[in-house]
Order: structure tokens, then C-alpha cells, then sequence
């Protein structure tokens, strides 16, 4: 695979990605990882320093559809839409060619309910994406943020 290729299948699964967020079909969320992998939300701040504790860690599949689950059935919040903004897309290392390790900037709108928006979150998502399947799903996605706490609950996936 040339490295064009490589670019556009990872600029491809970040465009789908937070389409499928933006649409509101969190349901679909996790077929975007691995069975076993890491998603986490930590402050830019906590992981440059090295510190583990994130806002959001689930280490598996099924530990991103228990959170689509509590999200519908369980949690009570305000409705909202978010509207990601995914530029700067770089892979970093792509050794073996069946995974990739590859970095993107984002910044989150979130619109409320009474149409007020604002931004929510801006970082960088740091990857490792598995190529070897019929698709590219993530292994690992680290979600960086800029901001040093939420202002309110963090109910829908960066």
C-alpha cells in the first residue's frame, strides 16, 4: 500500500467516524474499534505530565456499547448534537502496514436544545488503526483534550 492510500483510508475512518457521532448513531460507535482496544478522553495536561486518569477509559468493545447502552437507557441529560471538525491528519508510523499509528486535530460544537452553540472540546486524537481487516478500525483512540474538565457531563463520544 502506498502512503496516499494509507492517508486517505485514515482521513476516510475519521470522516465516517464523527459523521456517525454527529448523526446520532451512537449505536454504530463502537464497530469502529477492535474487539479488545482503548478508547480514552484525557486532559492534554494530565497525559503530558503522565498521569492515568482520563474522563472516559474502556478497554474493549463491549465496554463502548455498555456506554451507548447507560447513555439511552440510563444517564439524563440536556439533548444535544455535536458537529466535529477533524483536520490535520497525519500518520506517523505505518511499519508493517497492517496498522497505523496516526494523529488528527479536532474542535467539537456542541448545539443545545434551545439552539444555543458553542465549543465543547478541541485536542487531537492520537491512533493506532488495524488495517487488516475488510475496514479500518481503530486499536487505540486517545482523545487529548485541550480543556482541563468539562463543563458539564460528558454524555456523547469525542
Amino acid at each position: 500500500m502506498h502512503a496516499r492510500e494509507i492517508h486517505f483510508m485514515v482521513e476516510q475512518l475519521n470522516t465516517a467516524y464523527a459523521r456517525c457521532i454527529d448523526s446520532d448513531r451512537l449505536e454504530e460507535w463502537p464497530d469502529f474499534f477492535a474487539g479488545q482496544c482503548r478508547y480514552q478522553i484525557i486532559s492534554a495536561d494530565n497525559h503530558e505530565r503522565g498521569l492515568p486518569l482520563g474522563l472516559i477509559f474502556a478497554d474493549s468493545k463491549a465496554m463502548l456499547r455498555d456506554r451507548v447502552t447507560a447513555l439511552r437507557q440510563a444517564n439524563i441529560y440536556e439533548p444535544q448534537r455535536y458537529r466535529h471538525l477533524v483536520s490535520s491528519i497525519a500518520v506517523l508510523e505505518a511499519d508493517d502496514l497492517t496498522a497505523v499509528r496516526a494523529e488528527a486535530h479536532y474542535l467539537v460544537v456542541r448545539t443545545m436544545q434551545a439552539g444555543d452553540s458553542e465549543i465543547f472540546s478541541t485536542g487531537r486524537y492520537s491512533d493506532v488503526i488495524d488495517l487488516s481487516g475488510e475496514r479500518p478500525i481503530f486499536r487505540e483512540r486517545l482523545v487529548v483534550i485541550d480543556n482541563e474538565r468539562i463543563d458539564t457531563l460528558l454524555a456523547i463520544p469525542i
